[in-house]
């Protein structure tokens, strides 16, 4: 090969800057043409009440627009019944409204689980336990009404006959105070036809009890020292056995309260029976009744748990224990909301045990929805 065809030769070779310019091209190039695979978001998962309190099998669900929305597993309704976490513990929401559509004949609105099963005192083993804070009471209402400012959080209702009450657990806080009370209620089962003379009693746990109110619509008694705050946890467990029920309530840093009550046999039988707190609240406004000798036996008994709004826009005009003349904004959910008239309970923990003899609870629901 003569020394110009080397020359000519070396021309055509391409330098090494040459080759690796072009490689790095390449492989850009081939970057650019690359097909990325999408990246998924995650998409959050909605927590039920169900997955924090599993035992909505033996519940129905009643609304605070009074609608019965059924067995409430995999189920939310974000203005009245949801799950929220407080950076420690998730827990299930009921809250409802002053004002608005309420279930059966009652005047109060509720967010609120009703036993699908009803039971009979007497051969009785049935037991319901919960943990829960109350974290608002209604802002408005008149301070002399014994309902005024209070949520009962849970309860034993009669499915037959007059529907009465043999417990109601109750938590309320006037405005201003730091702490409220919880007690608990007695209703009689009314002797006779007129059940409109049916009575409550009224025991205190921490706090007061529903007979301590207000001198004026807007002044106050003294804070309970004793009392449960907002956001404050406590727990109750109720149960009832061959008649009796028995009640234990427990708070950190409170005392741990026990009450029994005798379902099957009435105290109430006579107008002397009648005790001095009834005579204070209820006689004077007509409400004056005894109650049959056999109290609750017989009927078909059943369990509520949940957020019963005490307070409501009725005039007191009405009735001075139970209608509070509240704000309601004509039942505008989302006003009362706004302004804190409304009742908000959070569940943590809740259990319920169920005895063998207990039947169908669907004719209370026919009635009722």
């Amino acid at each position: 090969m003569t020394l110009n065809n080397l020359n000519m030769n070396k021309k055509h070779i391409p330098s090494v800057a040459t080759l690796i310019l072009f490689s790095f091209f390449l492989i850009l190039n081939s970057c650019k043409n690359e097909v990325k695979e999408p990246v998924e978001k995650e998409v959050e998962k909605t927590v039920y009440a169900s997955d924090v309190i599993p035992f909505f099998d033996d519940w129905k669900l009643i609304l605070g627009d009074g609608s019965n929305a059924g067995i409430a597993n995999n189920f939310e309704n974000k203005d009245f019944f949801y799950t929220v976490n407080d950076g420690n513990s998730d827990w299930v929401v009921f809250k409802t409204p002053n004002g608005g559509d309420t279930h059966g004949t009652s005047n109060n609105t509720r967010t609120e689980l009703a036993q699908t099963k009803k039971w009979y005192p007497k051969t009785a083993n049935d037991e319901l336990t919960a943990t829960l804070k109350v974290m608002n009471v209604s802002a408005t209402g008149d301070a002399r009404v014994a309902a005024s400012h209070a949520v009962v959080v849970g309860q034993i209702h009669s499915a037959d006959a007059f529907e009465n009450e043999p417990l109601k657990i109750f938590y309320k806080k006037f405005p201003g105070h730091t702490k409220g009370s919880v007690f608990w209620h007695y209703e009689i089962n009314t002797a006779g036809d007129d059940n409109s003379k049916r009575w409550d009693y009224s025991s205190a746990v921490w706090g007061n009890d529903f007979a301590v109110v207000g001198d004026s619509v807007n002044t106050y008694p003294e804070e309970p020292k004793d009392g449960i705050a907002l956001g404050e946890e406590f727990s109750y467990e109720v149960k009832v056995e061959k008649g009796i029920m028995t009640l234990n309530f427990s708070s950190e840093g409170h005392e741990t309260k026990t009450f029994t009550k005798n379902l099957l046999e009435s105290e109430y039988t006579t107008t002397e029976d009648i005790p001095e707190q009834t005579q204070k609240l209820f006689v004077p406004i007509g409400q004056d009744g005894v109650e049959r000798k056999s109290a609750y036996a017989g009927e078909g008994c059943f369990f509520k748990l949940g957020a019963y709004n005490q307070t409501n826009g009725k005039s007191p005009e009405v009735n001075r224990n139970w209608c509070s003349g509240a704000e309601t904004h004509n039942g505008d959910i989302q006003k009362q909301y706004a302004d804190g008239n409304y009742a908000e309970v959070w569940f943590k923990k809740g259990s319920i045990s169920i005895s063998e003899d207990a039947v169908s609870n669907e004719g209370y629901f026919t009635k009722n929805d």
